[in-house]
């Protein structure tokens, strides 16, 4: 068994992070051994690795805050899981071979979903559908503008809100990228140069999104509140841009516009376990059946964990870099 452990936090990480061999005990009460398939890298473990993220693990640590895996064996005291059963666990700690998880923390998943799918589960399809649900109470039809169209959460919400009659206006980058997103079911796909406030109501038919969502910040957030209608809210969930919003007074006054924060972490601490099987039921569904898909750029051994990470730092990614941990 073999893990990827950081020594030490900071931009240096490489020199921090290496793979080595561990000795699990075996799982004890209410636990389950799980033996992982597969793990993505993504913004979050990046931002773990240099020290800058939210809410940092005791080192030394073994990285990866999503993956997926076949559960081994299964401690004293665990009811409703068995050795096979393919899961998610919720914990840091994906990019190992091997692990031991609280029961309590893992979310079973459809034998017939696609392992490398399943690896993508908990972290940006939950937060799309977070995303829609908890901020406003949305109406087939109704429109959702977001930046960041292409990124893995933007891919998320452009095939959920279709999935629920929603209809989104998404603000992209490059133009190459339109034609795409267009395909995965997104209504409108501008460019960033695309002023809102002027043309926002014709790409949307004459009405206002309902929400807003922004990753980027900087004047790309202002761009897509401009398309709010009254009342509405803008929910920032991450920040690419590295430049902070600068809100109008009149959005605020005139336009009654609200300004939220989301972090899935925190999102999870609010949920039950019936809450959180309902949303994981719903998007395993989606996945199983084709309607919602999440693209792999390409795939390394847990050996080559620092190719990957040097992959992963690329700007024309087409989709996640995975770690394959079952070969």
């Amino acid at each position: 068994m073999k893990a990827a452990l950081l020594h030490a936090f900071g931009p240096q990480f490489r020199e921090n992070l290496r793979v080595e061999p561990i000795d699990l005990p075996p799982p004890g009460e209410g636990e389950v051994r799980i033996s992982m398939l597969a793990a993505p890298i993504n913004p979050a473990d990046i931002n773990i690795l240099e020290g800058t993220y939210g809410r940092l693990p005791e080192l030394p640590a073994v990285i990866g805050n999503e993956g997926a895996g076949r559960i081994e064996a299964v401690g004293p005291d665990v009811v409703g899981l068995s050795p096979g059963d393919l899961v998610a666990p919720l914990d840091l700690g994906s990019w190992c071979t091997h692990r031991n998880v609280p029961a309590a923390r893992v979310i079973p998943l459809p034998a017939k979903i696609d392992p490398q799918q399943a690896a993508m589960i908990s972290v940006n399809p939950p937060t799309a559908y977070a995303l829609l649900h908890e901020f406003t109470s949305l109406q087939s039809g109704d429109w959702v503008v977001q930046n960041a169209g292409n990124s893995a959460v933007g891919r998320c919400v452009i095939q959920l809100a279709h999935s629920l009659g929603l209809r989104t206006l998404n603000v992209v980058r490059r133009p190459e990228l339109i034609e795409e997103l267009l395909g995965l079911g997104a209504d409108r796909v501008v460019t960033e140069e695309t002023d809102l406030r002027e043309m926002g109501r014709a790409l949307m038919d004459g009405a206002s999104a309902r929400l807003a969502l922004n990753a980027v910040g900087g004047a790309s957030a202002l761009n897509i509140a401009n398309a709010l209608a009254y009342g509405s809210p803008l929910v920032t969930y991450g920040a690419m841009g590295r430049q902070p919003m600068k809100i109008p007074n009149g959005l605020l006054i005139f336009r009654g516009v609200s300004f939220h924060g989301f972090w899935l972490r925190k999102w999870f601490e609010t949920k039950s376990p019936r809450e959180q099987k309902e949303t994981f039921t719903c998007l395993s569904g989606l996945i199983t059946d084709g309607l919602m898909r999440m693209p792999v750029h390409r795939v390394f051994s847990l050996d080559e964990v620092h190719a990957a990470l040097d992959e992963a730092a690329g700007e024309r990614r087409s989709g996640k870099v995975l770690l394959d941990l079952g070969s």
